[in-house]
Order: structure tokens, then C-alpha cells, then sequence
């Protein structure tokens, strides 16, 4: 088994449950990691025997440009199309962040992490 890192994908995207976020828009950061195995290709070094990150980086910027009103919302879209794009895949897990967020207060960011299992 092995994993993949996504680190720090950012989106300017359009989440929250606020009006005026969904007019203004706000920066975020996308983690992704993904677990499968990778001894196949870690000896035939071919792309086609491995989860391409090109792909994953992907659905998370696909994902993250639909509107959601909650994080959790948008990271479980990335992992329900993770999963159904990769049958290896064994493991999700997901970190949205949404920088300066609107709160009242100085806040760097606020995030979520959801980890899921295949089915």
C-alpha cells in the first residue's frame, strides 16, 4: 500500500451559508490524500498502473467550483467522485479550508476533515 498527497490545492471558490459569500467569493485550500496500491507501478513505472494525481487535482477544482453552503458538503463530493473515478482507491481523506473566514474575529482559516473507506 502507499499514498498519494495533494497538498495545498487552491481554489477561489464561492461556499457558505452567508449571501454575501456567494457573491463575493472567498480563498481556499484543498488537502487531498488518497490510499492505494502503488507496487505495481513503482516497478513498471507506468502511468496507467498508478492513480494519476493530474486526475485528482481535477475533481477537487470541479468539485470546489459548485457552490455548497457547508465544507462537509463539498469535501464528501470530492471523495464520492474520488472513489468512483478509481476502484483501487482504498482510502480518502479530505481537508477544506476556507481562509479568512467570516467570523468576527482574526481568523487565519477554519477547516474540515473528512476520512472515508471504500465501499
Amino acid at each position: 500500500m502507499g499514498k498519494i498527497h495533494l497538498k495545498n490545492i487552491r481554489t477561489f471558490s464561492y461556499h457558505g451559508c452567508l449571501v454575501e459569500e456567494s457573491k463575493i467569493g472567498s480563498d481556499y485550500n484543498v488537502d487531498l490524500t488518497i490510499t492505494t496500491d502503488l507496487s505495481k507501478s513503482a516497478q513498471s513505472d507506468k502511468l496507467t498502473d498508478t492513480v494519476d494525481y493530474v486526475l485528482l487535482n481535477q475533481i477537487v477544482k470541479t468539485e470546489m467550483a459548485i457552490r455548497s453552503k457547508l465544507l462537509e458538503h463539498v469535501a464528501q463530493r470530492i471523495i464520492d467522485k474520488v472513489f468512483a473515478k478509481s476502484t483501487t482507491i482504498t482510502k480518502v481523506k479530505v481537508r477544506v479550508s476556507k481562509l479568512n473566514p467570516p467570523i468576527g474575529g482574526d481568523v487565519e482559516s477554519v477547516s474540515i476533515v473528512l476520512k472515508q473507506k471504500q465501499k
